[in-house]
């Protein structure tokens, strides 16, 4: 945390918190509280439980550095080189940061940051999540850190489905009793998610339990399809269970360490993208799954009712202005790191479409036109997980109340194009800590633009071109 200077106190419902003033890139200081806990550690009996509140403390608790992050393991090669990721343990993971102009303020718009990392990795305090860009600019910033994995997202006999979407939902609850302490609105709450963070976001959208904790939405490279049914998600637990040993119930996986928790989910996801089997694996794992992922929200007709596409459809979120959007190349950022878009050929790309569920029909027109099958299958992956259900979802709502986007900017770093994060840091306005995902020449002006966009929109709901009607081209950002 660049330049920080004298301390500064905020009481929470909890007990008090010491955070720091910060310079920011303008001259100007921002105040940043880092890792308070919203709710008790994850651990013992409360593993696979609903969050519950944190013990109260009276002593004043330091809040000047990040707390830890949820149990996980970092990225493999060649992913690790171009995203960062922090594995840093800790039992009071359950936490947030809050970066303010200044906890005297009053009444300022409040925007809360859902990160993604395929519902298994991420954390609040990776640096281009840093809020004191957005707190320079107006606004009070808090990211927000939730289970992951099989903690998470598991569906056990004996516990709640969708852990992790309870921990989003409690920590907005959180937003709406303190944030006030520290210059911020209750009333003018933006949640924002980027990847399976934008996935949180459609599925907070679409939940009852959410209604009312905020008034704006953003996803970014998300879309409303990722859910499984609690049949497929329990196919998913049961092999994890055969790998660990255990029956598949809270109680028993409870008893199993974390790391231990982590080898037997990293070997199931492993498995699933090996062979990505629906008569195996169930079909909503598969196709909900895009290929990356193992665990995810759950249909539980409670937290989360039906898919989060189709309960937008019939009202859910209704009132919420809603920015979505996607990156032009999101799959090159999967598959051209590891090589797979220069040598995959027509007849393995049209095998992976398949296993998909998409139609070849539109890679087909591609390949003919000249695309190799690589940037062909890409293309057709990106459509199918992001663009159209992104798409769906602006279609799905009332007019004027969504805004669509496509982002374009190439990075040069190894392929990738405009791909899957690439406009994470251009958001942020933190290209400059962001070389190994942008390149070393980043588009500052773009940063600048896109950056101002999204805090008019947590401000006043308009980013500053038009709402979507259906049959729009998105607004483009390159």
């Amino acid at each position: 945390m660049p330049n920080a200077s004298p301390d500064c106190h905020v009481e929470t419902v909890h007990g008090p918190v010491r955070g720091r003033r910060v310079a920011t890139s303008s001259g100007s200081t921002v105040a940043a509280f880092l890792g308070i806990p919203y709710a008790a550690p994850p651990v013992g009996a409360l593993a696979f439980d609903a969050p519950m509140p944190p013990t109260p403390w009276t002593a004043v608790r330091d809040a000047t550095e990040y707390g830890p992050a949820a149990p996980q393991v970092g990225y493999p090669e060649p992913i690790a080189s171009i995203l960062e990721n922090v594995v840093a343990p800790g039992d009071e993971y359950l936490n947030v940061n809050v970066w303010t102009p200044d906890p005297a303020a009053d009444s300022l718009p409040v925007l809360v940051w859902i990160h993604g990392g395929a519902f298994t990795r991420g954390a609040n305090r990776i640096a281009i999540y840093a809020g004191d860009t957005f707190a320079r600019d107006g606004l009070v910033f808090v990211g927000v850190n939730y289970r992951l994995g099989a903690p998470g997202f598991a569906s056990l006999d004996g516990a709640p489905e969708n852990r992790g979407l309870l921990d989003q939902i409690a920590a907005l609850e959180w937003v709406r009793d303190n944030i006030a302490a520290f210059g911020g609105d209750p009333s003018q709450i933006t949640v924002m998610g980027e990847s399976a963070g934008a996935m949180s976001v459609a599925a907070l959208l679409s939940s009852p339990r959410s209604v009312g904790l905020f008034d704006r939405a953003i996803m970014e490279s998300g879309n409303g399809i990722s859910a499984a049914t609690v049949d497929d998600a329990r196919r998913v637990t049961a092999r994890t269970s055969e790998i660990l040993g255990v029956e598949p119930t809270a109680q028993a996986w409870a008893s199993i360490d974390a790391d231990r928790l982590l080898r037997a989910q990293t070997d199931t996801a492993l498995e699933l993208s090996v062979n990505p089997d629906p008569t195996v694996w169930g079909e909503s794992v598969v196709a909900a799954g895009l290929g990356v992922m193992s665990f995810m929200p759950v249909v539980d007709g409670d937290v989360l009712p039906d898919i989060p596409i189709s309960s937008i459809a019939a009202g859910g979120g209704r009132g919420v202005r809603l920015l979505a959007g996607w990156n032009a190349d999101e799959f090159h950022f999967f598959l051209a790191p590891s090589g797979v878009v220069a040598a995959v050929d027509t007849a393995a790309a049209r095998a992976v479409l398949d296993r998909m569920g998409a139609s070849p029909d539109r890679f087909d027109d591609l390949v003919t036109a000249g695309a190799t099958a690589g940037d062909a299958l890409c293309a057709e992956l990106t459509r199918h997980g992001f663009s159209d259900p992104t798409r769906a979802i602006a279609d799905a709502r009332p007019d004027d109340q969504t805004f669509v986007y496509e982002f374009g900017r190439h990075s040069p770093v190894m392929g990738i194009r405009a791909g899957h994060a690439v406009e994470i840091p251009y958001v942020f306005d933190h290209v400059d800590d962001a070389h190994s995902l942008v390149g070393p020449d980043p588009d500052h002006g773009l940063a600048e633009r896109m950056h101002a966009a999204w805090t008019s929109f947590a401000m006043t709901g308009d980013p500053g071109w038009a709402a979507y009607r259906p049959g729009d081209e998105p607004h483009l950002l390159v």
